[in-house]
This record gives C-alpha cells, structure tokens and sequence, in this order.
C-alpha cells in the first residue's frame, strides 16, 4: 500500500510539475501587457506570431514585377496555410474571429480570454503574443487652408524637384499605379477622380473591387465613440467605397497624382493611376490594420476581402505614417513583422516609400524611432523647406532603437507648406514628412513611365533616385555621422531631383543591372550533441544569427559584419534536448531553418 501511496505521490508532482512548467512556457510567449489584463480576467486583442517563415529564394532571379509578385504571394500564400491550420482550428472551435496575415505569417485575434491565449501560445509553431493597440499618429505638425483654387501655377515642391521637365519629355507616370495607404481618400475630389484606377468616366460603370481596401473592421475605444458616429466618423467602418475621415489621405495622394485639369497641379506625376487602402481610423492605427493593407497591397482582393490578385499589385506604395513607439509601438517582435512587411513586398518588386517622422525637434539627433521609417529596408523621406534646408520638424538620424546607427532618412523631398487637396472638393497647406514622401513616391512613377524596364527592380529604382538627389550638407553632426558626409542622418543622399532620376532611368539596363545573391545557410551537424557550424554564403554587411527554442526563448545571439563566405561555430551543450530554431539576417535578405540537439 506504501508503494501505491508513494507512486501516486510521485505522479502527482510529476503532473504538477509538467502542468507548472507549461504554465510558465505559455505564458513566457505572451507580451507582459496582455497578461496583466488576462489575469483581471479581460479579454485581449493580439498578433499571433508564426516561426516559420516562407522560403523566398529564387525571387532574385526572376525579371519582371508580375512574375516577382506572383512568386512571393504564392510562397507566402502557403506558408501561411501550413503554419496556421492548428491555431485557425482552435479559433474556429472558441468561437473566435481573426484576421489572416499572410504577408508576415501571423493572425490578428479579437477578444480572446485566458483559455484561447493559452491554447494557441502552447502551440509549438506559435512564436509569440504580441499586443495590437490602438495607436495615435498624429499627423502633420501644422495645417493652414489653401485657396479654393490658385490656377496657373504649378504647386512649389513638384516645380522644386523639377517634375515639370520631366513632363517636357513625356512622361507623366503613365502606365504606373501608385499605392496609397493612409486616412482613406476621397476618391471624388476634382483633382484625384479621374486618375483613379477605378474611375471609367461614368459612376455607374466605376469600380471599386480590387482598388480600394477598409482595414478599419471596429470601433476604436480611445476615439471617444462606443458607436459609429457619422458626424465624427463619416467612413464608419468596412467602406466599400474610398473614403477620408481626416484630409490626410486625400492630401497626401493629390501630391502624387493630383490635377484637376483647370490649372491646380499639385502632384508629381498626373499621368499615374492610383489604389488606395485606409489602414487609420482618424489618425488612430493599430499594427494589425497597418499589416492588412501592406498585405492587400501585395494582392488586391475584391470588396468582400476574396481572389486576390498580384497581378494588380501597385509599382510603388506611400505611407505617410509611422507607429510611434511613445504611443504603443514598443513591443520589438510586432516591430519586426512590420519590417518583414516591407521586405517582402520589396521582393515581390513592390517600393515602399516611408515618411521618417516629425520628431525632430528643431535639430535633435537620433529622432527617427518609430516604425517603418527607421527600417534599412524602408525607403525614408526626410522633409525640406522651400530653400531647400531641413525643416526644423525632420526626424534625424542615427537610429538607436535597433543598436544600428544607421544613417535615415535615405533622402529628403518638399515637406512644408505643401498645398494639396482635402476633403469637400478643397485644398489646404500641410506641414510634415508626411507632405514630403508623396513627392518621392510620384518619382518613381516618372522613373518607370520613362522606363518599363523598371518596374518591379525596386534596389535600381532606389540606388538611382540616392544618387541623383541633390546633396546638401547639414550644419551640425550627429555622430557617429559629420553633418559634411554624404548621406548624413538630416538630407540622407539630398533633395530628390525628378529630371535627374528620369534621366538615369532612360539609361538603365536590366541586362547590365548585377543580380543580388540572397544569403544562404547549411547548419552541420544536424542533428548535433552540441556544436553545431553553420555555414554561411552570400551573406553582407550587417550580419546577425539567433537561435530559439521550443518555447520562443533566444539562447544565442551574435551580430558581426560579414562579406560572402562565414563559418559560425556556436555550443548548444548547455541547452537541454529539442527542437530549436535559428535565423541569419543579413543586409541583403533573411534565411531562417531549425535544428535538433539529441
């Protein structure tokens, strides 16, 4: 009777033990604020974090826009299928609505308790929980209204950049489809309507399937409304149609491709189309609405949110808009599924264009921290006056919030006092880098009117408008970069110059264009008793390698500069047996894989 009495004893510590043990793994994948409010017993808004990753290689390789968007979609399209089965199961079975983010392998989970958290996050392929707030973006830094209509004269930044000349040779942006995501459009305004993708020249024909896209699916509670308030809200929520709540949008897409034909010639390129995707509710965003449209740029999809396209992906995207960290963007692993955002639909040939933010506080260095703006693989925008110096608003350079120290922005456009339409048919002046990242994103559609063989060669179309920008030197330092360097962490490589793009665009060759090599990793021996080499090729610049267990814990992690070739022996003989997961990011792409340690 002992022996039974101490074996039961034995079993029920064991059990205890494995129940505690698990209780502390699930909750070791949960951010800290969510648990603080599953512990009152509420129910949370989060992103569910999938490890793997879709296997893009062999993109590099494939010459057009089309083929690249295809490819990525289809690649990330079955990652996200694979990875998710077990967590949509779950979610099917509590009830449970979510939102598919294929783009970065991840769901958006509305009002989950305890018990749904817990599930998923004991998943195995379930990295991490993180929060998805609503976050406050608080647009430009001044706004004053414009004359209804002051014709005859071409808007001061697009004759800035010297747009004008680019038109004297034909091209307009023709042929180009810009993205814009942002406060929504107001698609109606004389200056957009007739260059939106939808518009056929009669409202009964227009079509807004595969054009226009609502990411606002809910109330935001920090609005003020516990109810859609038209006289607040007059979007309310899902719009089928192009709708602003705020001006924002509409003024930053008029930069682009406005001109209403009677002499208000407020954007860059006039001959471009454009699609547009509300991915803010009033100026409030949360990361899941911003990972929506970025998605739904890469594959448009009809009204109901079904058969997407990459066929009608746009050539170039603005986003005059950063997730401030000082208002809810802090937690660093959704920091990441933005980024893995933006490379992605680089590869798939896409330009994102990011405003770098207006923090700059009359000079103040290393302001550039909220995301995607202070992303190496973000386009970012700095904002000048009409003398072309900085504008006092600019964020700097260098960015700290990653331990970088990389130089941002990548180059700086007309940002104050920008006329350009708004809402109810009318024009106003905005202030902001928001104001000067439409200027960079109207370029590119110059860039690849004047040459097709552009289009979807996103590094080409960077590298040229970098090194045709007109440089300026800045007044102060902020190290480790002198205010004297070109880039420096104020102008970045200078004031954008359109007839200078346009001209290097007509001389571009994809023949002679070198094709970039995208890491790659063989990890020997595999499985291992404890040293394991990884073995490293087309690997550049700034290198890092982490491996992670079961549970999501980093045990390893180191960072160094490399070129090519590098072998990286790491010791995995202080870790217990399993199932872990590595990942090497290089400057020029990411491959990541798993191990197992016998």
């Amino acid at each position: 009777m002992k022996k039974i009495l101490l074996s039961v004893l034995f079993l029920l510590i064991t059990l205890v033990s494995a129940f505690s043990q698990s209780g502390q793994n699930w909750r070791s994948k949960v951010a800290p604020d969510l648990l603080v409010l599953l512990d009152k017993g509420e129910k949370v808004d989060f992103i569910a974090v999938f490890r793997e990753k879709a296997d893009l290689r062999g993109v590099q390789n494939l010459k057009t826009k089309s083929e690249k968007s295809r490819f990525v979609f289809q690649r990330l399209e079955e990652t996200a299928n694979r990875a998710q089965l077990n967590a949509t199961r779950i979610l099917r079975e509590q009830g449970l609505s979510a939102n598919r983010l294929f783009l970065v392998n991840a769901l958006a989970v509305s009002q989950a308790d305890a018990l749904a958290t817990r599930q998923l996050a004991e998943l195995q392929e379930v990295m991490w929980l993180g929060a998805d707030p609503w976050v406050k973006f608080e647009g430009p830094v001044n706004t004053s209204a414009g004359a209804p209509a002051e014709r005859g004269t071409i808007e001061w930044g697009v004759e800035k950049i010297n747009a004008p000349a680019a038109w004297a040779l034909g091209f307009t942006g023709q042929g180009v489809t810009i993205g814009g995501a942002d406060t929504g459009y107001e698609w109606a305004h004389p200056a957009i309507k007739s260059h939106y993708r939808g518009w056929t020249g009669d409202s009964l024909t227009t079509s807004h399937e595969y054009n226009w896209h609502d990411a606002i699916h809910e109330i935001n509670p920090l609005s003020g409304d516990s109810i859609i308030n038209p006289g607040n809200n007059p979007c309310g929520l899902d719009a089928a149609a192009p709708c602003d709540d705020n001006n924002h949008g509409t003024h930053t897409m008029g930069t682009m491709a406005g001109d209403d034909g009677q002499g208000n010639q407020i954007g860059v390129a006039p001959g471009a189309n454009w699609v547009g995707c509300r991915n803010m509710e009033r100026g409030w965003g949360k990361p899941s609405s911003y990972l929506e449209c970025f998605g739904w740029f890469l594959a448009p999809t009809d009204l109901n949110g079904e058969n997407p396209n990459p066929d009608k992906s746009p050539h170039v995207i603005n986003n005059s808009w950063y997730c401030a960290s000082i208002e809810g963007c802090t937690d660093l692993t959704i920091n990441e599924l933005l980024r893995t955002a933006v490379i992605n639909l680089k590869a798939a040939g896409v330009v994102v264009v990011v405003s770098n933010g207006n923090d700059g506080s009359n000079g103040t260095c290393a302001t550039t921290s909220g995301p995607p703006g202070y992303f190496e693989e973000s386009f970012s925008v700095g904002a000048t006056l009409s003398n072309d110096t900085i504008t006092g608003f600019s964020s700097r350079g260098p960015v700290i919030i990653d331990g970088s120290n990389r130089i941002k922005p990548n180059v700086c456009a007309p940002g104050a006092a920008v006329r350009s339409s708004v809402r109810g048919g009318g024009y106003a002046h905005f202030w902001g880098t928001s104001m000067a990242g439409p200027h960079v994103a109207g370029l590119v559609a110059l860039m690849i009117s004047a040459n097709p063989d552009l289009a979807g060669n996103v590094d080409a179309i960077e590298d040229i408008i970098e090194q045709t920008a007109v440089f300026y030197a800045d007044t102060m330092d902020c190290l480790p970069s002198l205010g004297t360097s070109r880039p420096n962490h104020a102008y970045g490589w200078g004031r954008i110059e359109a007839i200078g793009a346009v001209n290097a665009a007509l001389a571009y060759s994809p023949v002679n264009a070198p094709e970039p090599a995208s890491p790659e990793a063989g990890v020997f021996p595999n499985p291992t008793a404890g040293e394991v080499i990884f073995d490293l090729n087309n690997v550049s610049g700034k290198t890092t390698l982490e491996i992670f267990a079961a549970d999501g814990k980093r045990v390893f992690s180191k960072t160094w500069t490399a070129q090519n070739h590098q072998l990286a022996p790491v010791s995995l003989k202080n870790e217990p047996q399993g199932v872990y997961f590595w990942q090497v990011r290089a400057e020029n792409g990411v491959v990541s894989g798993r191990l197992v340690k016998e």
